[in-house]
């Protein structure tokens, strides 16, 4: 990418499938330029790279695919959609199976159809094409005469796309797809109609998301990312091709590399065709001025930067630090092994809402804090914010969070809580913090666990939390504080906004908004006041009476 090389690597095509379907490809017209050009001219070359492997990694002797997966991450305004609607027409063109279909799918209408009427476009427009295919605008199909085939628009549907047969599938834009709660169910009935054909081919193109990734998009990309990099390799995996347009991670992390537009055409693949640096600069000075959300969509789109933590005019400063300090081996087991004292602090509203516990340990010897959440959220939160439904579940696989009815969580809480007090780990007094409203049920279920009372200490919010605010923020920037790392918390302390009010910060739910969940967040800060109170716990105490009593 540096050096403006194809970042498809060098692969053993069938050459002349390859040569033949790019021939297919190149003859086809552009239906939306200023002069009559075919693709051979008008196409960026990335993309006539894709379509040579994608037709010579078919074995027409063995009748094998040996690519059946293009993932295909490309910034907005590549020609993405044009493209890939000409590569469809010339895989039917060199179809040879009969009664068969391709799909045109995208997470709407709109996007869907765009792809089709590229394609009729170029159909109407040449005299040998509408020999063979008939575009009928009316359900927004093309009939291959010669095969007895159909190219097809269908909605991204599970009901829709059971028990379909496709030979070819184009899904635009799935990133989009990302908060969908029933993306990986389609994908998976696309797939498995796919497979059921030596032929089948499967080419997703899409954009970076505007958001954290999340969902389908996240596990797609995920796995595109392992297999370009060669941690997923033989059945580990179905054969994918991954090209991927994101700057090398040193670029992408520096804010000052990245924002710099002579590192732009790294990751503009069709830079020259239908993106020109001369009207980019200026549409991104303007953003600029907008402020950091705008900053943020401009640069997912058009640059494909990954969103993270730490962007937002009203966030928490602490989030700038947060990804930085993270320790996935830093599991409740391991904290506990490593800490002289514990602290617990939760937060918890209703059933929309999440429960959220946090255990921060301070080290032996070092002192320094170490953080561990949790969630609990009963199943009814899917269906009342169903635009977070996706990542609350990437939440239960990663282990973060633990979907129960009530009152399972309140009990699960108080389990993680007294075995903290039986390994001795708590002090004696004010070692766990509570949000005080809505805690009835939380300090039964505790006192069912024999947790003495004044081991509780209901903490105080609004601005009362903000020396925790400035304090977790502080310890994280200079190293003396680390976290479990988990996606959950990535996207919550992404959430958290803050608002200054009198002398003090506050973070409130209503700030994130509703469906922006902090609530493990913010038993973070109820834990962090105690903990700044250099609490010691009270097997410890026991300890010193006997070397010294």
């Amino acid at each position: 990418m540096r050096a403006g090389q194809s970042i498809i690597p060098d692969l053993p095509l069938i050459t002349s499938e390859a040569e033949m379907g790019l021939a297919f490809f190149d003859e086809l017209p552009l239906p939306d330029g200023l002069d009559q050009m075919q693709f051979r001219d008008a196409c960026g070359q990335w993309f006539r790279d894709i379509v040579r492997v994608a037709f010579g990694s078919w074995d027409p002797v063995a009748r094998v695919r040996y690519v059946r997966d293009i993932f295909a991450m490309a910034p907005k305004g590549s020609s993405k959609t044009t493209y890939s609607a000409g590569f469809m027409l010339a895989l039917m063109m060199m179809n040879k199976r009969r009664n068969t279909e391709a799909l045109f799918i995208g997470p709407t209408q709109s996007i869907s159809d765009r792809a089709y009427e590229q394609a009729a476009a170029m159909i109407r427009m040449s005299p040998d094409l509408q020999r063979r295919f008939d575009p009928k605008d009316y359900n927004k199909t093309i009939v291959d005469m010669a095969m007895d085939c159909e190219m097809k628009v269908k909605t991204f549907d599970l009901n829709v796309l059971t028990g379909s047969k496709p030979i070819f599938v184009l899904l635009d834009e799935l990133h989009v797809l990302g908060k969908n709660q029933h993306t990986t169910r389609v994908l998976r009935q696309i797939r498995g109609g796919l497979d059921k054909t030596p032929e089948g081919l499967l080419l997703i193109t899409t954009t970076q998301s505007d958001d954290q990734p999340a969902g389908a998009f996240k596990v797609e990309l995920r796995n595109a990312r392992r297999v370009r990099d060669g941690h997923m390799k033989g059945r580990e995996v179905r054969p994918m091709l991954p090209i991927l347009y994101e700057f090398p991670k040193e670029i992408a992390e520096d804010k000052d590399q990245w924002q710099k537009p002579e590192n732009w055409p790294m990751v503009m693949p069709n830079l020259g065709k239908s993106v020109h640096l001369a009207t980019l600069v200026p549409d991104w000075n303007s953003e600029l001025d907008k402020g950091d959300e705008a900053v943020k969509i401009w640069a997912s789109q058009h640059l494909n930067i990954e969103i993270g933590v730490g962007f937002g005019d009203d966030g928490w400063d602490g989030a700038d630090y947060w990804e930085q300090q993270a320790d996935p081996t830093l599991t409740l087991e391991e904290l506990k092994r490593r800490s002289e004292v514990v602290t617990v602090g939760i937060d918890g509203g209703g059933l929309k809402d999440l429960l959220g516990l946090a255990v921060i340990g301070r080290e032996r010897g070092t002192r320094k804090w170490l953080l561990w959440f949790h969630a609990f959220a009963n199943r009814k939160i899917l269906t009342r914010h169903p635009d977070i439904a996706t990542r609350l579940q990437d939440a239960e696989d990663e282990g973060s969070l633990t979907f129960c009815n009530v009152p399972d969580d309140v009990e699960k809480l108080a389990d993680i809580v007294a075995d903290l007090h039986r390994a001795g780990l708590l002090p004696e007094k004010k070692g766990i913090g509570l949000d005080p409203n809505n805690v009835g049920a939380i300090i039964e279920a505790l006192s069912a666990k024999k947790i003495p009372d004044e081991m509780l200490w209901r903490v105080k919010q609004g601005t009362a939390l903000s020396p925790a605010l400035w304090g977790l923020e502080r310890k994280l920037s200079d190293g003396t504080a680390v976290h479990s790392g988990s996606d959950l918390m990535n996207w919550i302390v992404g959430n958290v906004k803050v608002l200054r009010k009198d002398n003090g910060d506050q973070a409130t739910k209503q700030m994130a908004g509703d469906s922006n969940k902090i609530d493990p967040f913010v038993a973070g800060l109820c834990g962090s006041i105690l903990m700044s109170w250099n609490p010691e716990a009270k097997v410890e105490k026991k300890y010193q009476m006997m070397v010294f009593g």
